[in-house]
Parts: C-alpha cells; sequence; structure tokens
C-alpha cells in the first residue's frame, strides 16, 4: 500500500514522498524498507538516525523529519490502526466446524444449554445446563462454562478459560488462555479449635460490555453480593480481583495488580504492573499508581501515587531522592553532633 493511501485510510496528513510503498509495521529499531513505525516515546528519539523505516508516524505538532512522514493527533492509536491494516491474526472459526456440526465431536453441551446463532464450540470444551451464549461466541478448545452462567454477544474464550456457576457475561468480552471468571474468593473463618471454615462464596461476576481480560488473571466470586468488572476494562496477565471488589469503567489493571476482597477501584483508573491494594479499599476515579506501589487505604480521585505505603507521586520522588543520600546525611549529622559535644565539653570546662 502507498503511503498516500494508507494516510488517507488513517485520516492523517502525510508530508514527503506519498508514492512510498509501505507493506508492514515495525518498531523503530527493527523496521526496514517497506516498513512504517511510529515515534511517541521521547526516550526512542535517538533511533531516528539509526532507522531504516520507510516512513514513521509521529505527532502533528513534531519538528520536520528527512524522512516521509504520517501526522496524527494520537500516534499510539494511529499505530495500532495501522497494524491492523497488515497483521491479520488466524480468523475465528465461522459457522459450521469441519464435522459439519457447530460444536466440535469432542466437546460437551448440555442438552439443556442454549447456544446463539453462528456459535463455535471447539474441542473438548464443557458447556454446562442452564447456560446462555450469545450469537458468534467463539470457544477455543478445553473452555468450561459451568451451571447457569449468561453471557452475551461476541464473546470468545480462548483455551482453558472458564466461566463459573452464575456468572454474568456482557457483548464483545474476550478471555485470553487460562483467564478465571468466578472462581472461589478467599474466605475463611477461623473456629474456636483454630482451624479455618471455608465461607461459601455465594455471590457471581459480573462482567459488563467490551471487558478483556489476559492470560492467568482471576476473577474471584463475591461472598455475597457480586463482584463486577465495568464496561471496557482491560485486565492484564496474571491479574487477582478479589471477593466482592467492583472495578470501574475503561480501568487498567497492569500484570500482576493485585485487588484483596471488597477493593473498589472507580473508572478511568491505572494501576501499573505489580500494585497491591488492600482489602475494603476505595480508589476514585482517574487514579494512575505507579509500578509495585502498595496501597493500604484510600486514595482520593484524581491523584497519582507510588511506593508503599503509597503516597502522592511529587513527595515520593522526593522522598526516594533523600532516602538515597541518607547515608552521607547521617555522617554529616553525626559529625555535627561530636562537634557540638566537644563545644559543650569544652565550655564546662
Amino acid at each position: 500500500m502507498k503511503l498516500r493511501e494508507l494516510a488517507e485510510k488513517l485520516q492523517c496528513n502525510f508530508t514527503g514522498n506519498g508514492e512510498v510503498e509501505i507493506r508492514g509495521v515495525a518498531a523503530i529499531e527493527t523496521a526496514g524498507p517497506g516498513e512504517l513505525t511510529f515515534l511517541t516515546n521521547p526516550r526512542y528519539r535517538r533511533r531516528l538516525r539509526e532507522t531504516r523505516a520507510a516512513a514513521i508516524i509521529v505527532a502533528r505538532e513534531y519538528e520536520e523529519l528527512p524522512l516521509p512522514t504520517l501526522r496524527a493527533a494520537n500516534p499510539y492509536y494511529t499505530f495500532a490502526r495501522a497494524l491492523e491494516l497488515f497483521y491479520q491474526p488466524p480468523p475465528f472459526p465461522r459457522g459450521p466446524a469441519a464435522d459439519g456440526a457447530s460444536v466440535h465431536s469432542t466437546a460437551v453441551v448440555s442438552p439443556r444449554a442454549r447456544l446463539g446463532e453462528d456459535a463455535w464450540v471447539g474441542p473438548f470444551c464443557f458447556v454446562d445446563e442452564n447456560v446462555e451464549i450469545g450469537d458468534r461466541c467463539r470457544l477455543h478448545s478445553f473452555v468450561v462454562v459451568y451451571k447457569g452462567a449468561r453471557i452475551g454477544d461476541d464473546f470468545v474464550a480462548h483455551s482453558h478459560a472458564v466461566v463459573r456457576e452464575h456468572c454474568r457475561i456482557g457483548d464483545r468480552v474476550l478471555l485470553q488462555n487460562a483467564a478465571i471468571v468466578g472462581c472461589d474468593g478467599y474466605g475463611f473463618a477461623r473456629q474456636d479449635d483454630g482451624r479455618y471454615y471455608k465461607i461459601p462464596q455465594s455471590g457471581p461476576v459480573i462482567v459488563e460490555d467490551d471487558v478483556e481480560i489476559q492470560a492467568g488473571a482471576t476473577i474471584d466470586r463475591a461472598t455475597v453480593g457480586e463482584s463486577r468488572l465495568g464496561r471496557g476494562a482491560k485486565i492484564d496477565n496474571l491479574v487477582q480481583v478479589g471477593h466482592s471488589s467492583s472495578v470501574g469503567e475503561n480501568t487498567l489493571l497492569c500484570a500482576q495488580v493485585g485487588l484483596a476482597g471488597s477493593t473498589h477501584v472507580g473508572n478511568d483508573v491505572v494501576l501499573a504492573g505489580q500494585v497491591g491494594v488492600a482489602g475494603h479499599c476505595q480508589i476514585g476515579d482517574g487514579v494512575r499508581a505507579t509500578a509495585q506501589s502498595g496501597i493500604p487505604n484510600d486514595v482520593p480521585a484524581g491523584q497519582t501515587v507510588s511506593g508503599y505505603p503509597a503516597i502522592e507521586n511529587r513527595r515520593w520522588l522526593k522522598s526516594a531522592g533523600v532516602y538515597n543520600r541518607l547515608p552521607k546525611l547521617y555522617d554529616e549529622l553525626r559529625a555535627l553532633r561530636q562537634e557540638v559535644a566537644a563545644l559543650k565539653k569544652k565550655k564546662r570546662r
């Protein structure tokens, strides 16, 4: 595809040779002739001198560059759309499976389950009784859906994903491999003899529309009531959402985030990798928590927090800077104390 055509499809302005042929998309350090790249992070700016890319996507206000350029209001989003034009993942099965049925011969689907139109159930899946799944669902191999689950249209579950009993899932939800929706929460009551008694986890998980739950993530069901993922939430690999928790709309939980039970996270929140949140905390709308932060208390809306216990990001940066200087400051303090002690001793004489 010529750069001029690509700019039209992506609704971008371009500068330079619009007849350049683009055959694919690649990172700035690996792109070669015929490939489109992008620049959004300033730390990669130095790579501009070395890149062999045929063209590049940058922000509209970016300086003039020697290579052909697509200028976009949102370069990273434009890059994602460009990638869709050149990379086509293996298509999901459409229509009947190879044996002429919508359900693979090795799958087990209860006669009391209901599948929507153009559904496809792959090898070794299990769909229990009283399950309802909407139109155009795609269940890859070894997917399990427990009794009484309700799932909307355009549902995709990759191998070994599980939806537990009575959970509710909206439209256009994607479960990556081994994602589990509705597993038991970590609830135990200590008995008089010191042993622990398992508390039944009676409440379902509610997953709203356009949610993606990535590989190995676990969304616990509620002890009572419900656990909920809001519309458009994105749950990264190996995330743990504890029982009776809620996650707001368009919120990102990045890799290895852990929410203890009854945690409530607002809308448009970003918890970066390995952030941990204690139970019964309220995280306000628009909060940002940097990687490996530990949050033991409520966080008001709009704050950016860091560290453990998590504090306002600027305070944490200053504190981290002081921490590195502590040995020197301690030596200086000790020297001052010695001087003061010597002066006091001299006065006493």
